[in-house]
């Protein structure tokens, strides 16, 4: 563990020193690239710049001549060969932009804010519509429609992130008011989709699938503390909860797409921030006259803060993210994204209370890198993408006793390459056919050794296997095919089929087929239904810890959903959706003959829930489950009414089956969720919002009087329910040339003492909370932006 006084040995092939190294050179490269252009950036006059792109959503065929203008004034643009527009010189303020052009649906993106020295970019994917020579004009409304995901999908941009109260600018957090979502803890970002365990939500960033995109991130699961995503480079985030196209796979619950934008064409730009948690720079600026570039550099100071005020778990991090495109002609577009990540724990040991506290704390030090090249051809009514990818990620785990002596110690690297090659085509005015291939060629190599103990908080379940060293490869690879057709002008039906490889299990194919549909049933409201089969394999670390468990087949889950959802205004929509979901061979312990590992992954981990997420047990896919639900979201966009806001209200239930044949709740069954997100933009300065959130108590293990699990009601009692009130203020001013932007928010402002865990206190012989919200938290933000 790095910053210990335990020393580790290195490892062979994946050295972690070349790594630092190399980022300590981008840090230095990204002050030096700072002070270079910031007289450039100081100097500019003018205001605030409108630029973007408007295309076919299905082909990504440039949309020439089309109108882009700004509705509350009276600037506008039109589109060039390229589909792409400039609007310059637009006063500070917010402001409603709209694109149309014949043959198609018109389209308004809400919340676009004009700053002086700022670049703010827009995409127009707009959807082809019937058209009736002589006929009046469609109307144009707020919402985007996604035609690979036609229900349980929810487009955020970067200025709804970003204002979101208590969401500290992370993009998870943001995505957490949705239906059917539950954060697992307030403090983390595990997140729980229509009863999915952590490990089953996908992420994508600009086309490359990455492992977790969160600092500190729980091996094998997808969760962490807080997003290493920056959110300054984000021009939006689609997050769909279920039944979404064959295009993804290899998870079960949720796919998150993030798209990063292009840094700015006509000069050098950047940004100094400082937030709630970290400080950073930005820059971004023109490559030549085709293309465009984005790099920051951001560094934590909780360290600083911890260290100061005499905890003994101190935590550090940095994070890099780089992105250049480049358009080689109207057909050809280059895209290169490179991210860098520097997780390190350290403990100080120094008191009696500091070690006690400190043994009951996994330590996690990552070193994480993900990198993609993709090249988009564009072609007769279609287009194709090709992607060469790589992750990385490094953990080093450390837990000891109150004396110092180790009782777990892990250090793993997963490395993935990829390439893949995606298609969607076209085939008359209402067939498309979308088609893909992926391979994927994994390196795992590490050890590990524990040393369970009979102390009042380890669930002992007598394995034997407590240590154990691995090096191997692996390869993945999957294919789909889609169609899509459209029937009446309102009938649209998707069927498709997907096929999974993994080398690692016995089992190693598992093929998914899926079909949707989506019905106008009038011009406002629309009916929706998917159902279909998905594979996920197993995470690696359950594999390679405990060499029998390749035994181990696909998780799969049988689901459908049903929605309706109605526009009461184009700025308004309601919409009502209900999902099943049936999981079969999900991996379940032989020795814990209650544990499902649907019910691991969220949280810190370690002694306390006996390593169970690591998979060390001897497994087997005899675990199943049955998740049902109810959804009902009503979203306002801001419009000429300056409010906005996300009411989301869902009724979920979900029990999983072990070995031992006893159906139990689901850890983190949380039955009713209640989100009411919002706010009032009271002129172009000033801006309030607030978020309240209620959830009903999740399932824990009570204890015996000896501070051992009553295993014998494994999951049969109920925390108490959790709700929280989040306020946040927002100020802009305007400069020649530059903006700045300050914020104030404040958690749980009426001081709630949320508990979300139980756990034992060896020292004073009793049961204690945990894991909750630590009071009234209060926070400031000051970002300056040129």
């Amino acid at each position: 563990m790095r910053g210990t006084t335990e020393g580790k040995k290195g490892k062979k092939d994946f050295s972690k020193g070349s790594n630092r190294q190399a980022i300590s050179v981008i840090t230095v490269l990204s002050v030096v690239l700072l002070l270079g252009v910031l007289p450039e950036m100081l100097s500019a006059q003018g205001g605030g710049v409108i630029r973007g792109k408007v295309y076919d959503a299905q082909t990504k065929e440039p949309l020439v001549g089309a109108n882009v203008f700004v509705r509350e004034t009276s600037l506008g643009a039109a589109t060039d060969l390229d589909g792409r527009f400039v609007i310059r010189d637009v006063p500070a303020g917010s402001y409603r932009v709209q694109a149309s052009v014949i043959g198609y649906t018109p389209q308004i993106e809400a919340d676009v804010v004009a700053a002086e020295g700022r670049e703010t970019q827009l995409d127009f994917p707009l959807q082809s519509t019937a058209i009736d020579l002589g006929e009046v004009v469609v109307e144009a409304n707020y919402f985007r429609e996604i035609a690979d995901a036609p229900v349980s999908a929810q487009t955020l941009s970067y200025e709804e992130i970003r204002r979101s109260p208590g969401g500290q600018e992370d993009v998870i957090r943001a995505v957490a008011v949705l239906p059917g979502v539950v954060q697992a803890s307030a403090g983390r970002n595990d997140l729980i989709v229509r009863g999915g365990a952590p490990s089953e939500n996908l992420y994508v960033i600009d086309n490359l699938e990455v492992p977790n995109i969160n600092h500190f991130g729980t091996q094998g699961a997808t969760g962490g503390p807080l997003s290493f995503i920056n959110l300054d480079f984000v021009r939006d985030v689609t997050f769909t909860t279920g039944g979404f196209g064959v295009r993804y796979g290899d998870k079960l619950s949720s796919v998150m797409n993030i798209q990063l934008k292009e840094g700015r064409r006509d000069r050098l730009g950047g940004k100094l921030n400082l937030s709630a948690t970290q400080f950073g720079l930005n820059s971004e600026g023109p490559l030549g006259d085709q293309g465009s570039f984005l790099f920051s550099a951001r560094r934590s100071y909780l360290d600083l803060i911890f260290k100061a005020a005499g905890f003994g778990f101190v935590p550090e991090y940095w994070d890099f993210i780089g992105k250049a495109n480049y358009d080689i002609n109207r057909e050809n577009e280059l895209s290169f994204l490179v991210i860098g990540v520097l997780d390190n724990v350290r403990f100080f040991n120094d008191t009696e209370d500091q070690r006690f506290s400190n043994s009951r704390i996994l330590g996690s030090s990552q070193d994480q890198y993900f990198s993609s090249i993709s090249w988009r051809r564009l072609l007769s009514n279609g287009f194709m993408t090709f992607s060469l990818g790589r992750t990385f990620t490094a953990y080093d785990y450390l837990q000891t006793d109150s004396l110092l002596s180790p009782l777990f110690v892990s250090d793993s690297r997963e490395g993935e390459s990829s390439l893949r090659a995606d298609g969607v085509f076209l085939l008359d005015r209402s067939l498309e056919l979308s088609f893909g291939v992926q391979g994927k060629r994994a390196r795992m190599l590490g050890d590990f050794a524990w040393t369970p103990t009979d102390d009042s908080f380890l669930d002992n379940p007598g394995i034997t296997n407590l240590e154990n060293t691995w090096d191997t490869t692996a390869y993945k690879a999957n294919a789909y095919a889609q169609l899509a057709r459209t029937f009446f002008d309102r009938l649209r039906v998707t069927v498709g089929g997907r096929l999974e490889y993994f080398n690692l299990i016995d089992d190693a194919f598992a093929a998914a087929p899926r079909l949707s549909l989506r019905y106008a049933l009038t011009d406002l409201t629309t009916f929706t239904l998917s159902g279909g089969s998905y594979h996920q394999s197993p995470s690696y670390i359950w594999l390679l810890s405990n060499s029998d468990n390749t035994r181990l087949q696909h998780v799969r889950v049988d689901q459908a959903v049903l929605g309706i959802e109605h526009l009461l205004r184009t700025d308004l929509r309601v919409r009502v959706e209900g999902y099943v979901k049936y999981y079969d061979n999900y991996p379940a312990s032989l020795e814990r003959e209650y544990l499902v590992l649907a019910n691991t992954g969220a949280g810190f981990g370690g002694a306390e829930e006996g390593f169970a997420s690591f998979g060390f047990d001897n497994l087997v896919s005899g675990g199943e489950g049955f998740s049902r639900g109810v959804e009902l979201l009503v979203q306002k966009r801001l419009s000429e009414i300056p409010m906005y806001g996300i009411l989301s209200l869902s009724w979920n239930n979900t029990d999983y089956t072990a070995l031992d044949g006893i159906t139990r709740p689901g850890s983190y069954d949380q039955r009713i969720i209640f989100n009411l997100s919002g706010g009032w933009k009271i002129d172009e300065n000033w801006e309030v919002g607030t978020k309240f959130r209620y959830g009903s108590g999740t399932p824990y293990t009570p204890f015996l009087s000896d501070g051992r699990r009553d295993l014998a009601y494994y999951n049969g009692a109920r925390l108490p329910d959790f709700h929280s009130l989040d306020v946040r203020i927002d100020r802009r001013w305007n400069f020649t040339g530059w903006n700045l932007i300050t914020y104030i928010d404040i958690q749980n402002i009426y001081n709630r003492k949320n508990s979300q865990a139980y756990r034992w206190d060896p020292r004073n012989q009793r049961v204690e909370a945990a894991g909750g919200t630590i009071g009234i938290l209060p926070t400031i933000g000051v970002s300056a932006e040129f």
